[in-house]
C-alpha cells in the first residue's frame, strides 16, 4: 500500500491547499475546489491542513493527500502536526501521508522529537509519515528515526534558518544524496521554472502552494513589482 502511494506521488507536483482562519479563503468547501482544480491541472497530490478540510477533499479528490494540522500551543513553537492528538486525528479521517514537524525545537509539554516519534510509529507502525525539516542535519535525523519521506517544508522558517535562499536546492541536493529516503522539495517554489530546478536535484516530489492557491499573496506580489 505504502510503495502504491509512494509511486503516484513519484516526480510529480504536489499542490497544497490552505487557508487559515485569517486568510479570505478559509473554507473547506473553497479549499475542495481549488484541490479539485489542482487534480485538473495535472497534481499527483494534495497538501491539506485541519480535518474538516481533508474531509471535504477527499469528496471531490482521489489523490494521495498530504495531511498536517497546524496547532499552536503555548509552551512551544511547533506547529505543524505537534501532538499525538493531532496524528490521532489524521489518523482517523484516513489520509495517505502525515507530515510532522521534524526540526530540533522542543515540543509541547517538554517533549522531543525522538520520545515523540518513537511513541506515534510504535502506535501507527504502517502509516507514511513525512519529516517537516529545516535543515540537513534534521533531515538525516529524521531519517535515522524511521520517517518514511523526508520534507525540505521549514527551512527558513526556524531561527536557524531564517536567512537561507529559498527555494533551497542546495539542502535538496544534499538530502537526496544522503538521507536515503525519498526526498519532498517544498518551500518557496514561486515559478514552473524553479519546481523543474527543484526536480532536477533528485528529489522525489516537489509541493507548491502559496504560488498557486493563495491569491492575496500572488496579488501583493504583482503590487510589490509595479511599486517597483
Amino acid at each position: 500500500m505504502s510503495e502504491n502511494i509512494l509511486n503516484k506521488i513519484r516526480g510529480g507536483l504536489i499542490v497544497s491547499c490552505q487557508a487559515l482562519s485569517d486568510e479570505p479563503l478559509h473554507s473547506s468547501y473553497i479549499m475542495s475546489r481549488m484541490a479539485y482544480a489542482a487534480m485538473l491541472g495535472g497534481a499527483v497530490g494534495i497538501r491539506a491542513n485541519t480535518v474538516e478540510d481533508i474531509k471535504e477533499i477527499k469528496k471531490v479528490v482521489d489523490l494521495p493527500i498530504i495531511g498536517i494540522i497546524k496547532k499552536v500551543y503555548k509552551d512551544s513553537d511547533v506547529y505543524i502536526t505537534p501532538t499525538m492528538e493531532e496524528v490521532d486525528a489524521l489518523v482517523n479521517c484516513g489520509v495517505d501521508i502525515i507530515a510532522i514537524d521534524a526540526t530540533f525545537r522542543i515540543r509541547p509539554k517538554s517533549q522531543n522529537l525522538d520520545s515523540f516519534f518513537l511513541e506515534v510509529r510504535k502506535k501507527y507502525p504502517n502509516q507514511l509519515f513525512m519529516a517537516d525539516c529545516a535543515s540537513f542535519d534534521e533531515g538525516i535525523h529524521a531519517a535515522k528515526l524511521g520517517f518514511d519521506i523526508i520534507g525540505t517544508t521549514l527551512c527558513g522558517y526556524t531561527p536557524e534558518t531564517r536567512l537561507e535562499k529559498l527555494p533551497n536546492y542546495e539542502l535538496m541536493k544534499k538530502l537526496v544524496k544522503d538521507c536515503g529516503k525519498p526526498v519532498i522539495a517544498e518551500g518557496g517554489i514561486w515559478s514552473p521554472t524553479e519546481l523543474k530546478m527543484a526536480l532536477e536535484t533528485g528529489v522525489f516530489a516537489a509541493v507548491v502552494g502559496t504560488a498557486i492557491t493563495r491569491p492575496m499573496d500572488i496579488t501583493k506580489r504583482f503590487v510589490e513589482a509595479i511599486k517597483n
